[in-house]
């Protein structure tokens, strides 16, 4: 991802914030790759239509929407209100990059709530939330 002016500024503040410890520690702690694997046999393979978002950032979309207890459309416009949660995503405004909108954010939790997938995150999300509270 490439530096703009806003990455500079943020990056030379004295001290991150909760929301940002919190993020960065769950970033590290989840097994998006692995999640991700259990949902493309039934993600939307972008044949026909727009092209989709990738399947990890759409979880982390989820898990952003299931941490803060925001509605789908509260956690489209959080992300691009919240430095640490673009961050958390990997958007890159500077090159276009778009946040997936809330009727995307419905598709998927939907999508994931029909196969089961969406208690199983929250779960292991839980597990894995020791010590990292928003």
């Amino acid at each position: 991802m490439q530096m703009n002016f806003a990455d500079a500024e943020y990056k030379n503040r004295r001290r991150k914030t909760k929301r940002e410890k919190f993020l960065e520690k769950m970033d590290k702690a989840l097994p998006w790759e692995e999640w991700a694997e259990q949902v493309r046999p039934y993600y939307p393979k972008g044949i026909q239509g727009r092209r989709p978002h990738s399947i990890e950032r759409m979880l982390k979309m989820f898990m952003l929407r299931t941490w803060f207890g925001l509605s789908d459309l509260g956690t489209e416009e959080a992300v691009y209100d919240s430095y640490s949660m673009k961050k958390f995503m990997q958007l890159d405004f500077f090159t276009n990059e778009q946040v997936p909108d809330s009727s995307t954010l419905y598709r998927f939790r939907k999508l994931l709530a029909k196969n089961g997938l969406d208690e199983i995150f929250i779960a292991e999300s839980k597990k894995r939330m020791k010590g990292a509270r928003p």
